[in-house]
Order: C-alpha cells, then structure tokens, then sequence
C-alpha cells in the first residue's frame, strides 16, 4: 500500500525489465477502482486489481510509450472497462480509449476525482493526475514525465523547452512543496525536495 486515507487506498506494482510502476486507485466509499498505465504482465495487474476491491472501472495511459501500455488489450479484455488517453497520444495505443482528455479535464473514479494536467514534451499527449484528499498531501502520477531530479526524457530542445514550461505552469506553481509525485518509473518524490533545481533542470537542458 503506498497511500491509505479515509477516501482511498492507493497501490502500486512493478512490472516488466523496465521497472515500470502500475497504480491501482480504490474509492472506499464506492469501491469503485482505476489502474494507471497497464504497462505489462496482465496476470500480475489482475492480482493488483483483487488486493482492492476486485472490480476495475478506468483504465488511464499516461502516454503513448510502448512500454506503458503492453498489457491494455489483455487488461480490457478481462474487464469491462473503460479507457482514458492524452488525446495527442491516442492513435498509438493499442486500443483507442473511450475517454479522449486534455489538460484541465477530470476523471472520476467512484467519488474520487483525478485532475488532468497536460506535459507537453516527454509525448505530445502526455499527462499526469492530480488526486486531491482532505486527509492527506496531493499525489501526482506523473507517468514519464517528471522523475525525482528532473523532467522526463525528450528528443529536440523545442520539446524540453515546452516540458519546463509546462512543468513550471501547470504542476511547480500551482501545488505546494509536500506534494507526492509517483512516476511511471522507480521510486517517488515531493514537489518540495525538486522546486530548488528547477534553473538547473533549464540549464543543463534535460
């Protein structure tokens, strides 16, 4: 269990070579559940899903990757379930999510809400969640492109350059240092322990 308040529990496995993380989101009012990223090994995301409730209602892909997403066939076939993207990103995938999303959009998940916020760069369509509770910090799942020590990895200046921006914008300026960030990859960090690097990320220039 990575985070457990009165209104949700939140875990996590790691699958795949690449370590990559998938999150399991439970509303413990509804029991209603969502996994983040269905990156790989379907049988192991089917266990994720029954150490909480057993059912699964949302399924979001953080971006178009192909490491991200190699078990969201498998996982939709198992579950009726509906799927949520970057809408930038939703030719790429395996299967075209029901729900096509932009920054500022919501998704709910029982009585849950996960904020959409846009990154730019790391994917054209790439986005993190915002998941806000009265009892504990606000958790971001970043998905690849904010990692403890810097943005996600991209592939022209133009695409760094729009990361920062929005990276700053969308996610340094609006919540506040004790904010969680889980990436799609490894371990986490706050908000609070990478603001002060923020001028080094931009001149080193990844």
């Amino acid at each position: 269990m990575l985070v457990q308040t009165g209104t949700y529990h939140l875990r996590a496995c790691s699958v795949s070579e690449m370590d990559n993380n998938v999150y399991l989101l439970t509303c413990r009012s509804s029991g209603a559940q969502a996994v983040v990223d269905a990156a790989d090994d379907v049988d192991t995301i089917e266990r994720l899903v029954a150490a909480g409730t057993g059912s699964l209602d949302l399924v979001v892909t953080t971006h178009q990757h192909w490491d991200h997403h190699r078990a969201l066939a498998d996982l939709c076939e198992r579950y009726a379930v509906r799927t949520a993207a970057g809408a930038e990103d939703a030719a790429a995938l395996p299967v075209h999510p029901d729900v096509l999303v932009h920054d500022g959009d919501v998704l709910t998940v029982g009585e849950l809400r996960l904020e959409v916020i846009g990154l730019r760069g790391h994917t054209p369509g790439s986005v993190a969640l915002a998941l806000r509770a009265p009892d504990s910090p606000t958790v971001l799942l970043t998905g690849d492109s904010l990692f403890p020590g810097g943005p996600g990895r991209t592939t022209s200046p133009q695409d760094f350059t729009s990361l920062m921006d929005d990276l700053e914008a969308r996610v340094f300026a609006v919540f506040p240092d004790d904010t969680v960030v889980l990436p799609g990859h490894g371990a986490g960090t706050t908000l609070g322990a990478e603001r002060p690097h923020l001028a080094q990320w931009r001149e080193r220039g990844w």
